[in-house]
């Protein structure tokens, strides 16, 4: 026990180091359950979309948009996404899916969108990049 902490002591930042890798790992894994939102993969976004008629909420800002996004996504920045909810009112009984860069937005997205009594939200597990790395198609410019 005397050499852990001697250990400690002499590697701080490599013990604090492993302290946020396995937090973010355990947030990671339990997020969906913390937060309530399903995060979903690419082949499922597809599979709502086909069979669902999901509706897309890209929340990147607007020159991320531009620079390509999913076909047919609505653009509503995250930044804004309060202002622009009722936007959305004609879709409350269709999966809506969040879309930004990472997924990390989108999951901030999707809580407010939980807030205001949206029952079927998804968040994009690893948002666009995931998108990209699948070889999924992206459109560019503004619709």
């Amino acid at each position: 026990m005397g050499q852990l902490f001697e250990f400690v002591g002499n590697h701080l930042f490599l013990f604090f180091a492993l302290f946020a890798v396995s937090g973010a790992l355990i947030w990671n894994v339990f997020q969906s359950q913390i937060t309530g939102v399903a995060s979903i993969n690419c082949f499922e976004v597809t599979k709502l979309l086909n069979h669902e008629d999901a509706v897309l909420i890209d929340v990147r800002e607007e020159n991320e948009f531009i620079q390509g996004h999913i076909l047919n996504s609505i653009n509503m920045p995250l930044s804004g996404l309060s202002d622009k909810m009722s936007r959305l009112e004609k879709h409350r009984d269709q999966p809506i899916i969040a879309i930004c860069l990472s997924g990390q937005r989108s999951a901030q997205a999707c809580g407010k969108l939980k807030k205001q009594g949206f029952e079927k939200v998804y968040n994009l597990s690893g948002g666009i990049m995931a998108w990209q790395t699948a070889s999924l198609p992206l459109t560019r410019g503004k619709e």
